[in-house]
Protein backbone atom coordinates (compact mmCIF):
# COMPACT_ATOMS: atom_id res chain seq x y z
CA UNK A 1 0.00 0.00 0.00
CA UNK A 2 0.80 3.75 -0.49
CA UNK A 3 1.40 5.79 2.73
CA UNK A 4 1.36 2.88 4.63
CA UNK A 5 1.87 5.23 7.94
CA UNK A 6 -0.79 7.28 7.61
CA UNK A 7 -3.83 5.89 9.49
CA UNK A 8 -1.59 4.23 11.58
CA UNK A 9 -2.94 4.97 15.67
CA UNK A 10 -5.69 7.06 14.28
CA UNK A 11 -9.45 6.52 15.92
CA UNK A 12 -11.82 6.41 13.07
CA UNK A 13 -15.10 6.43 12.87
CA UNK A 14 -16.67 4.54 9.61
CA UNK A 15 -20.43 5.92 8.68
CA UNK A 16 -22.39 3.25 6.87
CA UNK A 17 -22.03 -0.65 7.03
CA UNK A 18 -22.60 -1.82 3.37
CA UNK A 19 -20.40 -3.20 0.88
CA UNK A 20 -18.36 0.30 0.55
CA UNK A 21 -18.06 0.81 4.50
CA UNK A 22 -17.34 -3.11 5.23
CA UNK A 23 -14.53 -2.85 2.65
CA UNK A 24 -13.37 0.66 4.53
CA UNK A 25 -13.59 -0.49 7.80
CA UNK A 26 -11.04 -3.46 7.14
CA UNK A 27 -8.99 -1.99 5.43
CA UNK A 28 -8.59 1.30 7.77
CA UNK A 29 -8.40 -1.78 10.43
CA UNK A 30 -5.28 -3.57 8.42
CA UNK A 31 -3.61 0.11 8.47
CA UNK A 32 -3.37 0.12 11.75
CA UNK A 33 -6.58 2.12 12.79
CA UNK A 34 -8.83 1.80 15.73
CA UNK A 35 -11.78 1.60 13.69
CA UNK A 36 -15.19 1.98 15.10
CA UNK A 37 -18.42 2.21 12.65
CA UNK A 38 -22.08 3.14 12.93
CA UNK A 39 -25.06 2.15 10.80
CA UNK A 40 -28.70 3.62 11.09
CA UNK A 41 -29.89 0.43 9.55
CA UNK A 42 -30.33 -3.15 11.45
CA UNK A 43 -31.64 -4.87 9.34
CA UNK A 44 -30.20 -8.54 7.84
CA UNK A 45 -27.97 -7.02 5.64
CA UNK A 46 -26.34 -4.83 8.17
CA UNK A 47 -25.98 -7.69 10.43
CA UNK A 48 -24.65 -9.69 8.22
CA UNK A 49 -21.79 -7.07 7.18
CA UNK A 50 -20.82 -6.74 10.98
CA UNK A 51 -19.55 -10.26 11.41
CA UNK A 52 -17.52 -9.84 8.05
CA UNK A 53 -15.41 -7.21 10.01
CA UNK A 54 -12.02 -8.29 11.35
CA UNK A 55 -12.72 -10.07 14.27
CA UNK A 56 -10.52 -8.31 16.63
CA UNK A 57 -10.69 -4.28 18.02
CA UNK A 58 -13.89 -2.61 15.31
CA UNK A 59 -16.73 -1.73 17.43
CA UNK A 60 -20.60 -1.51 15.85
CA UNK A 61 -23.46 0.55 16.44
CA UNK A 62 -26.68 -0.73 14.56
CA UNK A 63 -29.93 0.94 14.30
CA UNK A 64 -29.28 4.25 15.62
CA UNK A 65 -26.47 6.99 15.28
CA UNK A 66 -25.04 8.26 18.80
CA UNK A 67 -22.29 11.20 20.02
CA UNK A 68 -20.06 8.37 21.36
CA UNK A 69 -19.08 7.57 18.22
CA UNK A 70 -17.95 10.37 16.84
CA UNK A 71 -17.01 12.54 19.70
CA UNK A 72 -13.01 12.13 20.29
CA UNK A 73 -12.26 10.79 16.58
CA UNK A 74 -9.38 12.03 14.06
CA UNK A 75 -11.19 11.20 11.04
CA UNK A 76 -14.47 10.40 10.11
CA UNK A 77 -15.32 8.19 6.92
CA UNK A 78 -18.43 8.30 5.09
CA UNK A 79 -20.42 5.58 2.73
CA UNK A 80 -21.74 7.10 -0.79
CA UNK A 81 -25.38 7.24 0.66
CA UNK A 82 -24.63 9.23 3.88
CA UNK A 83 -25.93 12.49 3.42
CA UNK A 84 -24.19 15.91 4.50
CA UNK A 85 -27.20 16.69 7.11
CA UNK A 86 -26.84 13.30 8.77
CA UNK A 87 -26.16 13.23 12.62
CA UNK A 88 -22.70 11.73 12.52
CA UNK A 89 -21.51 14.65 9.85
CA UNK A 90 -23.19 17.46 11.66
CA UNK A 91 -21.72 15.95 14.90
CA UNK A 92 -18.20 15.72 13.33
CA UNK A 93 -18.55 19.30 12.01
CA UNK A 94 -19.01 20.84 15.37
CA UNK A 95 -16.19 18.72 17.01
CA UNK A 96 -14.02 19.81 14.32
CA UNK A 97 -13.48 16.57 13.16
CA UNK A 98 -12.58 16.21 9.65
CA UNK A 99 -15.05 14.22 7.07
CA UNK A 100 -14.01 12.34 4.02
CA UNK A 101 -15.72 9.83 1.46
CA UNK A 102 -14.13 5.71 1.53
CA UNK A 103 -12.62 6.39 -2.08
CA UNK A 104 -10.53 9.55 -0.06
CA UNK A 105 -9.38 6.68 2.32
CA UNK A 106 -8.74 4.21 -0.08
CA UNK A 107 -6.96 6.95 -2.53
CA UNK A 108 -4.69 7.69 -0.12
CA UNK A 109 -2.99 4.04 0.57
CA UNK A 110 -3.40 3.36 -3.40
CA UNK A 111 -0.29 2.91 -5.41
CA UNK A 112 -1.96 2.40 -8.45
CA UNK A 113 -2.67 4.83 -11.33
CA UNK A 114 -6.39 5.84 -11.08
CA UNK A 115 -8.74 6.31 -14.17
CA UNK A 116 -12.39 8.00 -12.64
CA UNK A 117 -15.37 7.87 -14.55
CA UNK A 118 -18.46 10.31 -13.32
CA UNK A 119 -21.40 11.55 -15.41
CA UNK A 120 -25.46 11.18 -15.33
CA UNK A 121 -25.83 8.45 -17.31
CA UNK A 122 -23.30 6.28 -19.35
CA UNK A 123 -20.57 5.85 -16.16
CA UNK A 124 -21.04 2.76 -15.97
CA UNK A 125 -20.82 1.15 -19.28
CA UNK A 126 -17.62 3.42 -19.74
CA UNK A 127 -15.93 1.54 -16.57
CA UNK A 128 -16.45 -1.34 -17.88
CA UNK A 129 -15.28 -1.00 -21.15
CA UNK A 130 -11.89 1.00 -20.35
CA UNK A 131 -11.50 -2.23 -17.55
CA UNK A 132 -11.45 -4.83 -20.62
CA UNK A 133 -10.03 -2.29 -23.01
CA UNK A 134 -7.30 -2.32 -20.51
CA UNK A 135 -7.14 -6.22 -20.02
CA UNK A 136 -7.05 -6.77 -23.55
CA UNK A 137 -4.03 -4.71 -23.78
CA UNK A 138 -2.77 -6.95 -21.04
CA UNK A 139 -2.38 -4.45 -18.84
CA UNK A 140 -3.15 -5.59 -15.10
CA UNK A 141 -6.71 -3.45 -14.78
CA UNK A 142 -9.12 -3.23 -11.65
CA UNK A 143 -12.63 -1.78 -12.31
CA UNK A 144 -14.16 -0.96 -9.26
CA UNK A 145 -16.41 1.84 -7.13
CA UNK A 146 -20.12 1.74 -7.94
CA UNK A 147 -19.34 -0.91 -10.16
CA UNK A 148 -18.55 -4.58 -8.79
CA UNK A 149 -16.61 -4.40 -5.64
CA UNK A 150 -15.52 -0.88 -3.48
CA UNK A 151 -12.48 0.68 -4.01
CA UNK A 152 -11.39 0.02 -0.49
CA UNK A 153 -11.43 -3.42 -1.26
CA UNK A 154 -9.15 -3.98 -4.12
CA UNK A 155 -6.30 -1.58 -2.21
CA UNK A 156 -4.36 -4.47 -0.84
CA UNK A 157 -3.89 -6.71 -3.96
CA UNK A 158 -2.47 -3.36 -5.87
CA UNK A 159 0.48 -2.42 -7.13
CA UNK A 160 2.04 0.25 -8.70
CA UNK A 161 2.24 -0.95 -12.41
CA UNK A 162 -1.57 -1.42 -12.24
CA UNK A 163 -4.77 0.66 -12.66
CA UNK A 164 -8.06 0.74 -10.85
CA UNK A 165 -11.18 2.11 -13.55
CA UNK A 166 -13.24 3.16 -10.51
CA UNK A 167 -17.05 4.55 -11.40
CA UNK A 168 -17.47 7.43 -9.21
CA UNK A 169 -20.92 9.45 -7.97
CA UNK A 170 -21.34 13.44 -7.13
CA UNK A 171 -22.10 11.50 -3.34
CA UNK A 172 -18.70 10.51 -3.06
CA UNK A 173 -17.00 13.27 -4.48
CA UNK A 174 -18.18 15.81 -1.92
CA UNK A 175 -16.08 14.56 0.67
CA UNK A 176 -12.51 14.16 -1.34
CA UNK A 177 -9.40 16.19 -0.27
CA UNK A 178 -6.28 15.00 -2.32
CA UNK A 179 -8.21 12.34 -4.48
CA UNK A 180 -6.46 12.92 -7.86
CA UNK A 181 -6.74 10.16 -10.69
CA UNK A 182 -4.43 10.30 -13.67
CA UNK A 183 -7.21 9.74 -16.03
CA UNK A 184 -10.86 11.92 -15.30
CA UNK A 185 -14.01 11.33 -17.32
CA UNK A 186 -17.28 12.91 -17.33
CA UNK A 187 -19.27 11.14 -19.71
CA UNK A 188 -22.48 13.74 -19.63
CA UNK A 189 -24.60 16.14 -17.03
CA UNK A 190 -28.29 16.37 -17.22
CA UNK A 191 -30.85 16.92 -14.41
CA UNK A 192 -30.18 14.21 -12.13
CA UNK A 193 -30.07 14.08 -8.00
CA UNK A 194 -31.99 17.02 -7.78
CA UNK A 195 -33.92 15.20 -4.25
CA UNK A 196 -29.86 15.87 -2.61
CA UNK A 197 -28.76 19.12 -4.28
CA UNK A 198 -30.79 22.55 -4.12
CA UNK A 199 -30.30 23.05 -8.13
CA UNK A 200 -28.76 22.23 -11.30
CA UNK A 201 -25.12 24.47 -9.94
CA UNK A 202 -24.49 22.40 -7.05
CA UNK A 203 -24.98 19.22 -8.84
CA UNK A 204 -22.48 20.17 -11.67
CA UNK A 205 -19.60 21.60 -9.44
CA UNK A 206 -19.74 18.21 -7.14
CA UNK A 207 -19.68 16.64 -10.47
CA UNK A 208 -16.90 18.75 -11.25
CA UNK A 209 -14.48 17.89 -8.48
CA UNK A 210 -12.92 15.16 -10.22
CA UNK A 211 -10.72 17.64 -11.28
CA UNK A 212 -10.41 19.15 -8.09
CA UNK A 213 -6.59 18.38 -7.56
CA UNK A 214 -5.45 17.27 -11.09
CA UNK A 215 -2.72 19.10 -12.76
CA UNK A 216 -1.27 19.82 -16.00
CA UNK A 217 0.09 16.14 -16.01
CA UNK A 218 -3.04 14.75 -15.73
CA UNK A 219 -5.69 14.29 -17.75
CA UNK A 220 -9.88 15.09 -18.16
CA UNK A 221 -12.48 13.86 -20.54
CA UNK A 222 -14.95 15.86 -21.29
CA UNK A 223 -17.86 15.55 -23.67
CA UNK A 224 -18.05 18.38 -26.78
CA UNK A 225 -21.87 18.09 -27.03
CA UNK A 226 -22.32 18.67 -23.45
CA UNK A 227 -23.30 22.23 -22.69
CA UNK A 228 -21.30 22.50 -19.59
CA UNK A 229 -18.41 21.24 -20.66
CA UNK A 230 -16.75 23.92 -21.74
CA UNK A 231 -17.43 25.93 -17.78
CA UNK A 232 -15.91 22.80 -16.55
CA UNK A 233 -12.42 23.15 -19.23
CA UNK A 234 -11.89 26.09 -18.07
CA UNK A 235 -11.84 25.61 -14.36
CA UNK A 236 -9.22 23.03 -14.72
CA UNK A 237 -5.79 22.68 -14.80
CA UNK A 238 -5.46 19.61 -16.00
CA UNK A 239 -4.76 18.84 -19.93
CA UNK A 240 -8.38 18.91 -21.28
CA UNK A 241 -9.48 16.36 -24.19
CA UNK A 242 -12.82 16.46 -25.92
CA UNK A 243 -14.89 13.58 -27.71
CA UNK A 244 -17.92 12.95 -29.29
CA UNK A 245 -19.71 10.36 -31.41
CA UNK A 246 -19.37 9.44 -34.82
CA UNK A 247 -19.80 7.34 -37.23
CA UNK A 248 -19.88 3.48 -36.06
CA UNK A 249 -19.21 5.08 -31.93
CA UNK A 250 -21.33 6.29 -29.80
CA UNK A 251 -20.59 8.17 -26.65
CA UNK A 252 -19.66 5.81 -24.49
CA UNK A 253 -17.45 4.19 -27.56
CA UNK A 254 -15.58 7.57 -28.04
CA UNK A 255 -14.60 8.50 -24.29
CA UNK A 256 -13.27 4.91 -24.10
CA UNK A 257 -11.40 5.58 -27.49
CA UNK A 258 -9.85 9.19 -26.00
CA UNK A 259 -8.96 6.80 -22.47
CA UNK A 260 -7.09 4.79 -24.80
CA UNK A 261 -5.01 7.21 -26.95
CA UNK A 262 -3.95 8.50 -23.72
CA UNK A 263 -2.65 5.03 -22.21
CA UNK A 264 -0.90 3.89 -25.48
CA UNK A 265 -3.29 1.16 -26.46
CA UNK A 266 -4.64 1.16 -30.53
CA UNK A 267 -7.97 1.82 -32.05
CA UNK A 268 -7.89 -1.72 -33.36
CA UNK A 269 -7.76 -3.03 -29.63
CA UNK A 270 -10.73 -0.97 -28.72
CA UNK A 271 -12.65 -2.10 -31.56
CA UNK A 272 -12.37 -5.28 -31.13
CA UNK A 273 -13.44 -4.88 -27.52
CA UNK A 274 -16.38 -3.31 -28.44
CA UNK A 275 -17.67 -5.76 -31.31
CA UNK A 276 -17.26 -8.51 -28.43
CA UNK A 277 -18.92 -6.52 -25.70
CA UNK A 278 -22.70 -8.00 -24.47
CA UNK A 279 -24.01 -5.46 -22.69
CA UNK A 280 -24.47 -5.20 -18.67
CA UNK A 281 -26.88 -6.53 -16.67
CA UNK A 282 -29.74 -4.45 -16.26
CA UNK A 283 -29.03 -2.11 -19.01
CA UNK A 284 -31.46 -2.61 -22.33
CA UNK A 285 -30.96 -6.69 -20.74
CA UNK A 286 -33.13 -8.97 -22.46
CA UNK A 287 -34.88 -10.90 -19.87
CA UNK A 288 -37.46 -12.83 -22.05
CA UNK A 289 -39.54 -13.26 -24.70
CA UNK A 290 -43.39 -14.71 -23.73
CA UNK A 291 -45.76 -15.14 -26.77
CA UNK A 292 -44.32 -12.69 -28.86
CA UNK A 293 -44.01 -10.09 -26.14
CA UNK A 294 -40.26 -8.81 -25.28
CA UNK A 295 -39.38 -8.01 -21.87
CA UNK A 296 -36.36 -6.09 -21.12
CA UNK A 297 -34.37 -5.00 -18.16
CA UNK A 298 -33.60 -1.27 -18.12
CA UNK A 299 -33.41 -0.95 -14.27
CA UNK A 300 -30.49 0.93 -15.01
CA UNK A 301 -32.15 3.79 -16.16
CA UNK A 302 -31.80 5.91 -13.29
CA UNK A 303 -32.33 9.38 -14.99
CA UNK A 304 -34.92 10.36 -17.92
CA UNK A 305 -32.21 10.78 -20.76
CA UNK A 306 -31.42 7.02 -19.98
CA UNK A 307 -35.04 6.30 -20.16
CA UNK A 308 -35.22 8.44 -23.61
CA UNK A 309 -32.57 6.47 -25.26
CA UNK A 310 -34.02 3.07 -24.30
CA UNK A 311 -37.11 4.13 -26.24
CA UNK A 312 -34.70 5.81 -29.37
CA UNK A 313 -33.28 2.85 -29.43
CA UNK A 314 -36.59 0.42 -29.50
CA UNK A 315 -38.14 0.16 -33.04
CA UNK A 316 -41.21 -1.79 -30.96
CA UNK A 317 -44.34 -0.29 -29.44
CA UNK A 318 -43.50 -0.23 -25.74
CA UNK A 319 -44.98 -0.77 -22.22
CA UNK A 320 -43.20 1.02 -20.01
CA UNK A 321 -42.84 0.61 -16.52
CA UNK A 322 -41.33 3.57 -14.67
CA UNK A 323 -41.15 5.23 -11.16
CA UNK A 324 -39.23 4.99 -7.71
CA UNK A 325 -37.68 7.75 -5.57
CA UNK A 326 -37.66 11.19 -7.43
CA UNK A 327 -34.59 12.72 -8.33
CA UNK A 328 -35.62 15.63 -9.84
CA UNK A 329 -35.95 15.03 -13.14
CA UNK A 330 -37.88 16.52 -16.04
CA UNK A 331 -40.64 13.99 -16.96
CA UNK A 332 -41.65 15.59 -19.69
CA UNK A 333 -39.01 15.12 -21.77
CA UNK A 334 -40.19 11.57 -22.60
CA UNK A 335 -43.09 12.81 -24.30
CA UNK A 336 -41.64 13.33 -27.86
CA UNK A 337 -39.67 10.20 -28.11
CA UNK A 338 -42.75 8.58 -26.33
CA UNK A 339 -45.48 9.79 -28.68
CA UNK A 340 -46.13 6.92 -31.06
CA UNK A 341 -44.31 4.44 -29.70
CA UNK A 342 -45.54 4.18 -25.99
CA UNK A 343 -48.94 2.49 -25.90
CA UNK A 344 -48.97 2.66 -22.17
CA UNK A 345 -46.79 3.75 -19.32
CA UNK A 346 -47.81 1.89 -15.76
CA UNK A 347 -45.72 3.91 -12.90
CA UNK A 348 -44.85 2.62 -9.28
CA UNK A 349 -43.18 3.74 -6.51
CA UNK A 350 -43.15 7.34 -4.39
CA UNK A 351 -42.93 9.47 -7.78
CA UNK A 352 -45.79 7.82 -9.92
CA UNK A 353 -47.71 10.90 -8.94
CA UNK A 354 -45.59 13.56 -10.47
CA UNK A 355 -44.66 11.34 -13.31
CA UNK A 356 -48.55 11.08 -13.88
CA UNK A 357 -49.05 14.52 -13.96
CA UNK A 358 -45.70 15.53 -16.40
CA UNK A 359 -47.35 12.61 -19.10
CA UNK A 360 -50.82 12.99 -18.64
CA UNK A 361 -52.71 13.57 -21.54
CA UNK A 362 -50.44 12.97 -23.75
CA UNK A 363 -49.64 9.48 -23.07
CA UNK A 364 -51.73 6.69 -21.54
CA UNK A 365 -50.82 6.27 -17.91
CA UNK A 366 -51.70 3.76 -15.22
CA UNK A 367 -50.82 2.57 -11.59
CA UNK A 368 -49.78 0.24 -10.31
CA UNK A 369 -48.79 -1.27 -6.42
CA UNK A 370 -46.16 -3.28 -6.95
CA UNK A 371 -43.80 -3.98 -9.55
CA UNK A 372 -44.72 -7.38 -9.42
CA UNK A 373 -48.35 -6.39 -9.75
CA UNK A 374 -47.02 -3.63 -13.29
CA UNK A 375 -45.39 -6.74 -14.89
CA UNK A 376 -48.18 -8.44 -14.96
CA UNK A 377 -50.76 -5.70 -16.40
CA UNK A 378 -48.00 -4.96 -18.91
CA UNK A 379 -48.29 -8.41 -19.87
CA UNK A 380 -52.24 -8.25 -20.03
CA UNK A 381 -51.98 -4.74 -22.22
CA UNK A 382 -49.34 -5.82 -24.58
CA UNK A 383 -50.04 -7.88 -27.68
CA UNK A 384 -47.14 -10.06 -29.81
CA UNK A 385 -44.12 -7.89 -30.96
CA UNK A 386 -44.81 -5.34 -28.36
CA UNK A 387 -41.73 -4.72 -26.17
CA UNK A 388 -42.04 -4.40 -21.86
CA UNK A 389 -39.48 -2.36 -20.88
CA UNK A 390 -38.99 -1.47 -16.94
CA UNK A 391 -36.48 1.81 -17.38
CA UNK A 392 -37.93 3.47 -14.09
CA UNK A 393 -36.23 7.35 -14.36
CA UNK A 394 -36.01 7.45 -10.76
CA UNK A 395 -33.38 5.90 -8.26
CA UNK A 396 -34.63 2.46 -6.25
CA UNK A 397 -34.82 3.01 -2.87
CA UNK A 398 -37.82 3.66 -1.77
CA UNK A 399 -39.21 -0.27 -2.91
CA UNK A 400 -36.02 -1.75 -3.32
CA UNK A 401 -32.18 -1.54 -1.75
CA UNK A 402 -30.41 -0.34 -4.67
CA UNK A 403 -30.98 -0.69 -8.89
CA UNK A 404 -29.43 -4.32 -8.87
CA UNK A 405 -32.62 -5.42 -6.68
CA UNK A 406 -35.01 -3.87 -8.63
CA UNK A 407 -33.65 -5.63 -11.65
CA UNK A 408 -33.36 -8.99 -10.12
CA UNK A 409 -37.02 -8.74 -9.01
CA UNK A 410 -38.50 -7.64 -12.61
CA UNK A 411 -36.28 -10.71 -14.01
CA UNK A 412 -38.11 -13.03 -11.45
CA UNK A 413 -41.42 -12.11 -11.85
CA UNK A 414 -41.07 -12.12 -15.89
CA UNK A 415 -39.74 -15.67 -15.09
CA UNK A 416 -42.86 -16.46 -13.04
CA UNK A 417 -44.71 -15.34 -16.14
CA UNK A 418 -43.11 -17.28 -18.38
CA UNK A 419 -43.54 -20.71 -16.77
CA UNK A 420 -47.20 -19.88 -15.77
CA UNK A 421 -47.54 -18.37 -19.42
CA UNK A 422 -45.55 -19.93 -21.49
CA UNK A 423 -43.53 -19.04 -24.28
Amino acid sequence: MKNPEYFRGKSITVVGLARSGLACANLLHDAGARVSVTDSRNDRSTRANSGLLRPSGIKVELGRHTPGFIRGRDLVVISPGVEQTALPVVWAAKEGIGVISEVEAAWLLCPAAVIAVTGSSGKTTVTTLIGQVLKAAKKRAFVCGNIGNPFSGEVKKLKASDYVVLEISSFQLENIRSFKPRIAVITNVSRNHLDRYPGMREYIDAKRRISLNQDSGDYLILNSLDKESERIARATAASVRFFQPSAGLNPNQAAVLKVAEITGISRRTCLGVFKDFKGLEHRMEEAACIKGVKFINDSKATTVESAVWALENTSSPVILIAGGKDKGGDYRKLLGPARGKVKEVILIGQARKKIGRALRPSLAVSESDTLEEAVDRAFSKAAPGDCVILSPMCSSFDMFSDYEHRGRVFKNEVLKLSKCKGK
